[in-house]
């Protein structure tokens, strides 16, 4: 089993990278293997709903990353997008990076658990989290939660590791994670079959 770690942030190695260095560590401990996806600095395209990925061939912007996440994520058993707290929201690199690593490539993330970490100074982590977790919402991901929200505080990666509950919450995070994996794991042994779900119908409020 492999859990594939999103860093959305343009800092390598800074807070948000901390924090799922942390994370990534205890799943290994739990015997499962994981990649940390880094973003990146390089220019990011947002979603411009063109309807191009549509055609099965991916994301129509191919000069980023974003079609190489949705491969990685077609192989992976979980997911953690973690995020620095901009203005009391997520970073824009990591919504524009999700909206259309979701709509070019829905079907590699439906029924896999996911995880959202938040890193900021002080505040905007509860906003940013929930921000994310509609993604899960929309796709029947599975929500992993832990021993409070997933975020960490602090200016530095320093100040993160001084954070004590910060990162006992991504440990424990990362246990959740561990067992929902292994949960499903047993449930296919079992010959337990995905929800047949339904999406036949579409309305809007004009009709």
């Amino acid at each position: 089993m492999k859990v594939l770690l999103l860093n959305g942030s343009s800092n390598l190695k800074g807070c948000t990278y901390t924090a799922l260095e942390e994370i990534a560590k205890t799943l290994q401990e739990e015997g499962i293997d994981t990649e940390i996806f880094q973003i990146g600095a390089e220019p990011l395209r947002d979603c411009i709903g063109c309807g191009g990925c549509s055609k099965g061939n991916g994301c129509v912007f191919r000069d980023d990353c974003v079609n190489e996440f949705v491969e990685k994520a077609k192989e992976a058993d979980g997911f953690v997008f973690g995020t620095p707290v901009y203005y009391a929201h997520p970073s824009g690199r990591i919504m524009s990076f999700l909206d259309r690593a979701f709509y070019s490539g829905g079907a590699a993330f439906r029924f896999k658990p996911g995880m959202a970490v938040a890193s900021a100074r002080r505040a905007g982590t509860t906003a940013s989290l929930d921000a994310i977790n509609k993604y899960f919402g929309i796709n029947q991901m599975p929500t992993v939660g832990s021993t409070y929200w997933n975020m960490v505080h602090g200016n530095c990666p320093e100040e993160v590791r001084q954070d004590l509950e910060g990162l006992q919450t991504m440990r424990n995070a990362a246990k959740c994670m561990a067992w929902m994996l292994k949960c499903f794991e047993a449930g296919k042994a079992q010959n337990i079959a995905l929800p047949d779900t339904k999406k036949e119908v579409s309305t809007n409020f004009i009709r």
